[in-house]
């Protein structure tokens, strides 16, 4: 039988390779928008729903189960960027990356797990960030996002391994997505403190999507985790230097760590 998948922003970017990749295995793949009408040409249905809105939420989820009768497979995908310095962001940019990174996904979560529970099976696959291994200067309100949806994710494990429900993560590092152009960017401030080293760093992190991954490489990861049984509490996916900085973090010294990122970052 073939196995019902959810994706939640699935209409471009991760979400949509993910799903078109799952689609031509077999699977039964719904992705998620929040205007699903906008999209022309999905290879999969598209739900409405919005992270921030608990009742598309159930709305969408409700569809699912009409349509297919059960929810094998949740991949919380949705997720916004965010960059700028601290003190520089607005304190309404950093609720909605929350609500959008943090804690739409919980809604999500919650909003499933009954229906797992009914079928004693079911994975949870949370996309984080690399990101979300480390403080990043002026990407601080992102790594922090991801960060928590870890450590909610090793947490959530525990509690319903005994349903028969798995939950893993899988942070991406830079892939080649329009995820740049959907990022909120606190403004150059002319005469800031922070104008000159914040633009250069704009720039630079621009680039660094630009020039990133085949999405394709976290489809076929993704595919590889519903496979396994027993799958894994954390997954990385990205360049050999993005995955090892999360090595170095461990074992360097903390001063010494920042000081590399700086050294990286020309700070």
């Amino acid at each position: 039988m073939s196995k019902v998948v959810l994706i939640t922003g699935g209409s471009s970017g991760i979400g949509k390779s993910i799903g078109e990749f799952l689609h031509l295995k077999g699977f039964i793949v719904y992705g998620t928008s929040r205007n699903p009408n906008r999209i022309a040409n999905s290879v999969f249905p598209l739900l409405a729903l919005d992270v921030r809105k608990t009742d598309t939420i159930m709305t969408a989820i409700a569809q699912v189960i009409a349509r297919s009768g059960r929810i094998d497979v949740v991949i919380n995908n949705a997720g916004v960027g965010i960059t700028g310095p601290l003190e520089e962001i607005p304190t309404e940019e950093i609720k909605n990356n929350f609500e959008t990174n943090f804690f739409g996904p919980i809604e999500v979560m919650k909003a499933v797990l009954p229906q797992m529970r009914i079928q004693k099976s079911g994975l949870i696959i949370n996309v984080t960030s690399i990101a979300g291994y480390m403080g990043l200067p002026y990407r601080s309100i992102y790594s922090a996002s991801k960060g928590a949806l870890e450590l909610v994710t090793e947490a959530l494990r525990m509690e319903v391994k005994s349903f028969g429900i798995q939950i893993t993560n899988i942070a991406p590092g830079d892939f080649a997505t329009n995820i740049a152009s959907g990022r909120y960017h606190a403004p150059i401030v002319s005469g800031s403190a922070y104008e000159k080293v914040y633009g250069d760093m704009l720039q630079t992190m621009d680039a660094h999507v630009d020039s990133g991954g085949d999405p394709l490489e976290m489809a076929t990861a993704v595919y590889v985790i519903i496979q396994n049984t027993n799958p894994k509490i954390h997954y990385k996916v990205g360049a050999f230097m993005q995955k090892f900085s999360i090595v170095l973090k461990r074992i360097l010294p903390d001063k010494m760590y920042e000081k590399m990122l700086m050294n990286h970052y020309n700070l």
